[in-house]
């Protein structure tokens, strides 16, 4: 009974960039893609953890992104879902199914929705995390993501505060969306 409100939740989601994308001054198409009007950068770092440029005045994030401004901090946190990752501030991070191994296969309109979460030198390991699976990747606009178990790393716009978990099992561009374990694997459920 969990995959019909798994597609339900999809097209939820798919339904919910295109408002968003609306709202923003971009546009979407049939696919759930979108062209946004808004500047596109890197997510943030364990300084501003969980940075998405302002918050209008309905307080959903913008689009925009800023650059990480140190070294992103992962650590794990109790959820309803488990003992999960999350960054310095505790914001829920995701793996995307898409991805093979350590390249982000997540760019463009995906990378608006589903924010990398990128860093300046070398992650830290915080508490809970077992800092020998913490690594690396380059991306194509020259940033560096940070990588679990060989996963990149990404938020999820549609969570407002630490804790939050509304990306997970979401199937957006092209394939599901899951937190993570301590042990770098998808969290089903």
């Amino acid at each position: 009974m969990k995959r019909p409100l798994i597609v339900l939740a999809s097209a939820l989601a798919v339904l919910a960039a295109a408002l968003l994308a609306a709202g923003c001054g971009g546009s979407a198409n049939a696919s759930g893609s979108t062209s946004a009007s808004t500047s596109s950068g890197s997510s943030a770092g364990s300084s501003g953890g969980y940075g998405y440029g302002h918050r209008s005045s309905s307080s959903t994030p913008s689009t925009s992104t800023r650059a990480a401004s140190g070294a992103a901090t992962i650590a794990v946190r109790t959820t309803p879902l488990g003992r999960i990752l999350v960054d310095g501030r505790g914001m829920t991070l995701y793996l995307f199914e898409k991805d093979t191994g350590m390249k982000s296969t997540c760019n463009d309109s995906c990378a608006k929705f589903w924010p990398p979460v990128t860093t300046k030198g070398a992650a830290k390991a915080g508490n809970g995390l077992d800092a020998g699976k913490l690594g690396t990747t380059a991306r194509t606009d020259g940033t560096t993501e940070v990588t679990y178990n060989g996963h990149p790393l990404y938020y999820y716009v549609g969570d407002k505060q630490p804790g939050d978990t509304t990306g997970q099992g979401l199937n957006a561009f092209g394939a599901l969306w899951y937190v993570l374990s301590p042990a770098g694997k998808e969290v089903v459920g």
